[in-house]
This record gives C-alpha cells, structure tokens and sequence, in this order.
C-alpha cells in the first residue's frame, strides 16, 4: 500500500487517478485503481478562506466522505503541525498541482534559518511538506511555462525546485505531456515532475528511455541530449542562473539526480487511438436552452473567434496601433480532442476562448457534464449544488485525470506492488 497526501486537492484530480473510485450511490462513477494507493490526508483551500470560496473543497468531501479534506491555508496548518498542535499523518507520497509563480529566494543556504522563499508562494509550502515528512515519492503538475521562467531568467524557477529537490535527496524525471497526444479527449499541455527519495545511482541516460515518465508516456529517441549542472544553493540560482540566456536550458523531459540534469524534447510515440470532444458529449435533450447562443448573439461570437488585424487606440493614451490576432476553429472540431479548458469557461457572455459546438444546426456552448468529462472526471463529478460557472472553474482548473493513473500504474511497478 502507498499512502498519500494530496495537496491543492482541488475536487481529486490526482486522488481520483490514481486509486480510483467506486460509489454505490453513484454507480457510473466506477473508475479503476491505477494500484495500491490510498489517500490519507488531503488539503484544499482557496483564498482569501471566504466560506463562498471553498466549493471545490465541498465538492471533495462530498466525494471522498466528512472530515477527507483539511481546509485551511496550508502555510497556516503546516505552522500548527510545527507547533505541536495537530497531526499530519506520515506518508509514502506527496502529490499536487500549484500555481507557476516566481520562486525567487530571500536567503541563502548559509543564513541561519536557511533558504526562505517569497511568502505565499505555493512551491515553499511544498518544501517544506516535503522537508517535514520525507516521502518516498512525489508528483506533482504544473504549467508548462514554468520550465522557461521568469522571462529575465530563463528556466531560473524550475532549476530552483530541482535545487531543492537534489537537496532534500530527491531525483527527478519530468515530462512535458500533451494529454491530446495519448488518447485523452482533451489537448491539454502540462509539465508533470516525479520525484524518488532514492540511494541508489541512476544511469541518467538509461532512466530517461525506461524511467517511471517515459514508461507512463512513451517518445521516440530525442535528436540532441544536453547535460549541466546546477548550482546547489537556490538563492544563487535566484541571482545568477540564466541572466543572459533566451531560452531555458531545460527542454520538455529530462532526468536529474545530484544536481547533475540530462534534459530532451519529445516526440511522443503513441499508437492507440486519438480522443474527441464528440466523444463526451451529452445528449441534446439534456442541454438547458441558456447555453445556445441566441442568433443576435451569433455574429459577436464569430467576430471574436476569427483573424484580425485592425487599429486601435489606447484609451488612456490615445497612442494608435495595430491589433493583431489569428483564427480559431469555430465551432469546435468535434472529431478531435479539444482545447484546453480555461477556468472562464462558465457565463454566458460572448469569449474567443469558450467552447463552441454545433448540434443539430444550433451553435451551443459545453455544459458542466461535458467538462467535467474532458478532464476525464465522471459525468456529473462537480454536479454537488454549486453553480454551472463555479463548476467550469474547478474543471478549469483540474487535470486530465488518466495522466496521474497511468504515471500511477508506473509507480506502483517501481515499488514492486504490481
């Protein structure tokens, strides 16, 4: 059995792929274990703490039962936990999705407290989770930005968190995966970082072909490898790394054990078949009349989706200038996998970036269901009492939930238990 924290839960993206979830009230939720994990403590909480704020953590405990989810800012019930004031479980594994913010550090290694990073940024809260319970193993899923930031130091963010990671004893693989590519009915492009408390050497080559991502997610061989090192204190990273590069070092996979990085780009090598958003939608029947879009509306809709190239003038300046932007599909492909949801994809207000599906002759944007489904979420999954655009947030938000199961499956051979 792997025991498992989760934080920023969410509504159990993670959770849900990897030990999966059978309810006998809800027997369409049937999905399967990815292996022997099963989730201990979990954490979810969205700022500023408003009770009107926490419907992502209410939909968790609807799901996963009373009392599965703290709610409380992490920094604040990792300081209790310090303080000798409640308990957190020890775990084998720490898994969670965090913002991509700046990582920068206040202090060096050789100040008295130790390196101590911007206060509410998420990444330290990790940290020192990490630092505090020393898992085993450890996944976590991020933008695939933060692998070139900030923009003056490219790259500089994610050599922080791999200093840290080399610190604690972790090694590391990550891979940048395109959920489209897989199977999955959704393109969703997200960096996805291992971590193994491991004494063992790892022949960085040989674990970047057959290591736990490249298993879970299959490339063909990279053209070029590029191997460094970065430096071991992350507060010299935060001053010196990258300040004249323009492009970051670290490419879309890559290993790395004792700060000693091997990093490729991919090219994913997958030969089922490809998914659709057609494949996740409801019947018609099912479609309330609020999400077609009105034919007054229709032209609003189709002007924001195309091309442009046109001339503007700043309000506050009156400086003119050209405005450009390209053409989207509109509506929506439905015979490939979709766009990215974006957590603005409730309301009914006219977006070059919501969805748009053509049904029966009618134009209509995707009801709840149907992304709760593009995340691989049960059909329903956020149907907890909350609002329809509440519901788009937390799909927004969430992650394609067959990337943890199969990245899971991977872990548990790791581990030997399967």
């Amino acid at each position: 059995m792997i025991t498992v924290a989760e934080l920023f839960a969410g509504v159990g993206g993670f959770r849900l792929g990897l030990e999966g979830y059978q309810s006998l009230e809800h027997p369409e939720f049937n999905l399967p274990a990815a292996g022997p994990f099963k989730t201990i403590w979990a954490n979810q909480w969205e700022p500023p703490g408003t009770e009107g704020k926490q419907f992502a953590w209410r939909c968790y405990e609807q799901r996963f039962g009373e009392g599965s989810c703290v709610n409380q800012d992490i920094n604040k019930v990792l300081d209790d936990y310090e303080a000798g004031k409640i308990d957190i479980p020890d775990v084998q594994m720490v898994v969670g999705g965090f913002p991509c913010q700046d990582y920068s550090v206040a202090k060096p290694l050789s100040a008295a407290r130790g390196i101590e990073g911007k206060k509410g940024v998420l990444w330290w809260d990790i940290y020192r989770f990490l630092h505090l319970k020393e898992p085993k193993y450890v996944l976590l899923e991020n933008v695939d930005r933060l692998l070139k930031s900030p923009a003056t130091q490219r790259g500089r963010d994610f050599a922080i968190i791999l200093s840290c990671m080399a610190d604690l004893g972790y090694s590391v693989e990550w891979h940048v995966v395109n959920s489209g590519e897989y199977g999955f009915n959704q393109r969703r492009k997200r960096v996805y970082i291992f971590a193994e408390m491991t004494s063992g050497n790892w022949d960085l080559s040989d674990r970047a072909k057959n290591g736990v991502m490249a298993r879970a997610f299959p490339t063909d061989d990279p053209e070029k490898v590029s191997e460094f090192e970065i430096q071991h204190d992350p507060y010299d990273i935060s001053q010196h790394f990258d300040l004249a590069g323009k492009k970051s070092p670290f490419c879309t996979a890559g290993v790395m054990q004792d700060y000693k990085v091997l990093t490729f780009d991919l090219v994913e090598k997958y030969e089922g078949e490809l998914g659709a958003l057609g494949n996740v939608l409801v019947p018609e029947s099912e479609v309330p009349e609020q999400f077609y879009i009105p034919d007054e509306k229709f032209e609003t809709w189709k002007y924001l989706k195309g091309g442009k190239r046109e001339e503007r003038v700043d309000k506050k300046t009156g400086f003119k200038y050209v405005y450009s932007e390209g053409s989207m599909t509109f509506p929506d492909a439905l015979d490939r996998p979709s766009r990215t949801i974006l957590t603005g994809e409730g309301g009914i207000g006219a977006s070059r970036f919501k969805h748009v599906v053509e049904v029966d002759g009618r134009f209509r944007r995707l009801v709840p269901d149907e992304l709760d489904q593009l995340q691989g979420f049960p059909k329903g999954w956020t149907n907890t009492g909350m609002s329809d655009g509440r519901r788009a947030f937390c799909m927004g938000n969430a992650l394609v939930v067959g990337v943890p199961h199969r990245i899971g499956v991977e872990i548990a051979r790791e581990a030997g238990l399967k």
